[in-house]
């Protein structure tokens, strides 16, 4: 039952894209069919006939995490750090061991169990020391790797893929693709035709933008949910493929193309090809240091976005916990009003279509079908204000508590994987208008639509993976069988 309300809401989020169309008389149907197809042949890939490929990817990227703590943990702490721990490190003794140890030996040699190990650290504690350093090392690797030419080749093909399939333009196309491995950086390979393209188009690039996530922050997400979810890695590579083709779909329920792209049916060259032929390229470590210096503004450009608002958030909830003192009737209404649960009850519509769970009055499982569908809706409107990563964090803890099932800890997972907030705003479309001054009108008033496609496109992909869970979660999760 749960698998067919995944169905239904991947033409219930068409039909809520449709209904603010800026010409509802306009469909691309061909668009419309084959983005889902794409979405469908993934999702059957990742968690059909493809599940062992998701593991392998999955293995990969772990190892690369786990590398990437390497410098984190020489800069807080070295070997027996408390704030990065080493993997490969034994675990140590049981309670009694532990008490050997304090009496006998070094009593400040850190041992699992102590009350600041670990698995006791607070969440905030492992975004700074271990999660935003990620930032840093991905954001290198990347630019490495763009350097060295081994992205290229691979968004090519993605590129030429959405290009015949969705029958959209080949800029948009290799934009789009771009952004599974990168963020606004992705539209710099089509600068060249930003000047002529349609609204359309525009609207199509911004909302890839706002629907995928950069590499550099794949770890980020990945490493706040591996101890609940230990296969997300791989999972959240998938998702990003998949938002692609919502994001064509859903951009252009919401501005259909009326004109003819520039690069319609043909998939353009990288312009760096042509412009840098005759310069000297940097050399690879450059382009590391740089990619590197690159994270650390993402980093520190993280840190004080969440700082900020999750102040803000906070100040909000002082004033609705001061209107909880008004006389009679309003005072309790306020007992239970904060910014988190009107942002739940705001997108309690559109989680009810991923299928997170079906509440159904009058029976015996309603209590606790309704909660999973409620903090799961609270968890993806917070996104909104909050950006991804408390969300994230509370995701994993409502997990390991039990509280959300492992089928809603899955799609919520692909639903969260976006930068539909609104702290992303600013970077998209500021950062595209700077790319094409003469278009800045065009693309402020886009913005909008564009983040909420994204937030839709998202939404479907969490339809994706609801539609394909079938109750396995050991293996689809990489849980240890008992």
């Amino acid at each position: 039952m749960l698998n067919i309300l995944s169905a239904l809401g991947l033409a219930g989020l068409c039909f809520v894209a449709w209904l603010g169309s800026e010409d509802r008389r306009i469909v691309s149907w061909n668009t419309i069919f084959w983005g889902i197809g794409l979405q469908l042949v993934v999702g059957g890939i990742v968690f059909g006939i493809g599940s062992n490929v998701v593991v392998w990817i999955n293995d990969l990227l772990n190892v690369l995490l786990d590398a990437s703590e390497a410098g984190a943990r020489f800069l807080f702490g070295g070997d027996m750090s408390h704030f990065v721990p080493d993997p490969g490190r034994s675990p140590g003794p049981g309670v009694a061991g532990r008490w050997l140890v304090r009496t006998f030996g070094d009593p400040y040699v850190a041992i699992p169990g102590d009350r600041l190990g670990p698995d006791q650290l607070n969440p905030g504690f492992i975004l700074a020391f271990r999660s935003l350093p990620q930032v840093i090392f991905f954001s290198g690797l990347v630019s490495l790797l763009y350097r060295l030419r081994v992205i290229q080749p691979i968004v090519k093909i993605f590129a030429k893929i959405f290009c015949r399939t969705l029958g959209i333009s080949g800029a948009e196309s290799l934009a789009g693709a771009a952004n599974i491995f990168v963020g606004i950086e992705s539209a710099i390979a089509i600068k060249p035709f930003l000047p002529k393209m349609s609204r359309s188009e525009l609207c199509a690039i911004l909302t890839s933008c706002f629907g995928s996530i950069a590499s550099s922050v794949l770890a980020l997400y990945a490493g706040l949910l591996r101890p609940t979810f230990p296969t997300i890695t791989g999972h959240l590579v998938s998702a990003s493929i998949m938002t692609i083709p919502a994001c064509f779909v859903l951009s252009k329920l919401l501005v259909p193309e009326t004109t003819t792209p520039e690069t319609f049916g043909q998939v353009p060259d990288d312009p760096e090809d042509a412009q840098d032929s005759g310069k000297e390229k940097p050399n690879p470590v450059d382009s590391l240091i740089v990619g590197a210096l690159d994270g650390v503004k993402m980093a520190v450009g993280i840190a004080a976005v969440i700082i900020g608002i999750l102040g803000l958030v906070a100040l909000v909830n002082e004033f609705f916990s001061f209107l909880t003192q008004l006389p009679w009737v309003l005072g309790d209404i306020f007992q239970v009003v904060t910014l988190q649960n009107l942002l739940g009850a705001l997108f309690l519509p559109l989680t009810f279509l991923t299928g997170v769970s079906l509440p159904i009055p009058f029976t015996e499982t309603f209590g606790e079908n309704w909660q999973v569908l409620w903090e799961s809706s609270v968890i993806i409107g917070r996104r909104l204000f909050e950006t991804n990563i408390p969300p994230y964090i509370s995701l994993a803890q409502l997990a390991q508590t039990g509280v959300l099932t492992p089928r809603a800890l899955l799609i919520v997972s692909y639903v969260l994987c976006g930068f539909t907030h609104f702290a992303s705003y600013g970077i998209f479309v500021g950062g595209l208008a700077t790319l094409v001054p003469e278009r800045r009108s065009d693309i402020s008033a886009l913005g909008f639509k564009a983040l909420w496609g994204a937030t839709l496109a998202t939404l479907m992909t969490g339809c994706i993976a609801g539609l394909f869970f079938t109750g396995n979660a050991d293996s689809i999760l990489g849980l240890p069988t008992p």
